[in-house]
């Protein structure tokens, strides 16, 4: 105990991320903030009053009206500040309107916690980490984004269900961008240690490969208003809980690149070890030769997206 997590965002997304970091009962005090007045007030004092039941000790402290008053010295920042997505949006169509928040909201965070390290959910995910990183001014290692994970486990989740097999069993992998030019990696696929490609067709992998992919999309297709939160909130807490404990714990993330597969100077989603301060160091994964070059294009469109944000 002892550490302070803040949660930029009191939608469904930011509201049940802070649920989840409470839950660990791993942090003192969780800060829950956003530009509506109330909000998260209330969602603070719901989730308060949860605590004997669930038994938790952390506590819960809402700031509404887009004051940061409260978030001081933050050990960790998740910021899901922004739009979501709305059925038939890419990720993509969120640039302009989420550039201009997650830069407000990075700059009042820098100022008021300028140890933190800093989680970004805001869409689309790899060019928000990026702009965030820059907004911050702080070491790159600090900041880094939610990504691989989610895209991972909905792939798990597709391929347990496909097979009819425990969660548990399957072992997959994505990474690359959060979106168009997300790399799956077959050749790291297994189920009970055996290799997908002998359980599935290579049809049917790519089928659910799409499928993830579109992971977002299809749920938010069901949901017609707001996007997914449950999933991608388990993703989000998870890596805040890796850095708050230092557990050395590996994660597909949206990191910044310095060499590694032979790529520079991107945020991309790639496998990274987690602990206090942020990304301890980059995974490099063996990769087939059309696994690289899929995570090589992932990284030109992604810079070359990046590259607009300094007009925004």
């Amino acid at each position: 105990m002892g550490k302070k997590v803040t949660v930029v965002g009191a939608g469904f997304y930011g509201a049940t991320t802070a649920q989840r970091l409470a839950e660990f009962n791993i942090f003192d005090t969780v800060v829950l903030t956003d530009i509506l007045e109330g909000r998260p007030e209330g969602l603070a004092l719901d989730l308060n009053q949860s605590r004997p039941v669930e038994g938790f000790e952390t506590k819960v402290v809402g700031v509404g009206g887009g004051s940061y008053d409260g978030t001081e010295d933050s050990d960790i920042v998740v910021i899901t500040a922004g739009l979501p997505r709305k059925p038939g949006m890419s990720r993509m169509d969120l640039l302009g309107t989420n550039a201009k928040i997650v830069r407000d909201v990075t700059t009042k965070i820098a100022e008021k916690s300028p140890n933190a390290v800093i989680i970004i959910v805001s869409n689309p995910l790899d060019e928000m980490t990026t702009l965030a990183a820059e907004a911050s001014g702080f070491p790159r290692e600090r900041v880094f984004g939610q990504a691989g994970i989610l895209d991972t486990a909905r792939f798990t989740n597709f391929v347990a269900e496909e097979l009819g097999v425990k969660i548990a069993s399957v072992k997959t992998l994505t990474l690359g961008s959060h979106g168009d030019t997300m790399v799956p990696v077959p050749s790291q696929c297994t189920v009970d240690g055996k290799p997908l490609a002998d359980l599935l067709s290579a049809e049917k992998i790519d089928e659910l490969v799409t499928r993830t992919r579109n992971g977002g999309a299809e749920v938010n297709n069901l949901l017609k208003t707001g996007s997914a939160f449950y999933a991608p909130s388990a993703a989000a807490a998870r890596m805040a809980k890796a850095v708050a404990e230092d557990a050395g714990a590996v994660f597909p993330v949206c990191a910044w690149l310095t060499g590694e597969y032979g790529i520079s100077d991107v945020y991309l989603g790639v496998e990274a070890e987690l602990g206090a301060g942020g990304v301890k160091k980059v995974v490099e994964t063996k990769l087939t030769d059309d696994e690289l070059a899929g995570l090589k294009a992932a990284a030109e469109a992604v810079k070359s997206k990046a590259s607009s944000l300094k007009e925004l």
